[in-house]
């Protein structure tokens, strides 16, 4: 019986995830390990990043504790889903990333939609950034821009409207709350603020 343990909890037959891999690989190199939205992970993965993240090595319990030879630099994102814990946030530098500017974030869209008549991109591109300025459960983030843009040349747009605004709402705001507080006339006043001005 221990033998046939043994055998099935061998290094052979443990599964090289990333975060096994950034310990082992790191022989020649620091290796670049990103771990996105931390925040979506459970509390149990949070723990195992505080031993990676402090001792950098990684133990399991029938192989035992695998220690990199040269640190990984790792990278961690969160959108603020839910609060990491702090016994995390010590272990990490921090910078926040704030949304783009227009020019950038218009730059964005014409690249990452090509097909968008430039007018619509620059009015989409005016209306998030004001819209950003609102009280909003959740802000509309570059995806959003992105998503109502193509949204917007499926159906054939070639100008923003406050009607077509209220309709396609759902494609930038994911709550409810948020719909609700912005359409009608509050999504009117944003639009004559960030198109008409």
């Amino acid at each position: 019986e221990k033998v046939a343990d043994a055998e099935l909890f061998g290094p052979e037959f443990l599964l090289r995830r990333p975060l096994l891999q950034a310990i082992e690989n790191s022989r020649l190199a620091a290796p670049v390990l990103l771990i996105d939205e931390v925040d979506r992970s459970d509390e149990e993965f949070e723990a195992y990043l505080l031993e990676l993240l402090s001792d950098f090595q990684i133990t399991i319990p029938e192989i035992g504790t695998i220690k990199a030879e040269k640190p990984p630099v790792v990278v961690i994102t969160s959108n603020r889903t839910r609060e990491v814990h702090d016994a995390l946030k010590r272990r990490c530098l921090y910078y926040w990333i704030d949304y783009p500017s227009f020019e950038k974030e218009y730059e964005i869209v014409l690249a990452k939609v090509p097909n968008a008549p430039q007018q619509l991109a620059k009015q989409v591109t005016s209306f998030i950034q004001e819209l950003r300025r609102a009280d909003l459960y959740k802000m509309p983030g570059v995806a959003e821009t992105l998503d109502w843009t193509a949204a917007l040349v499926a159906l054939d747009q070639k100008a923003l409207s406050p009607q077509i605004i209220d309709e396609t709402l759902g494609v930038i705001l994911k709550y409810q709350d948020d719909v609700a507080k912005v359409r009608g006339a509050p999504a009117k006043m944003i639009f004559d603020t960030a198109i008409v001005g």
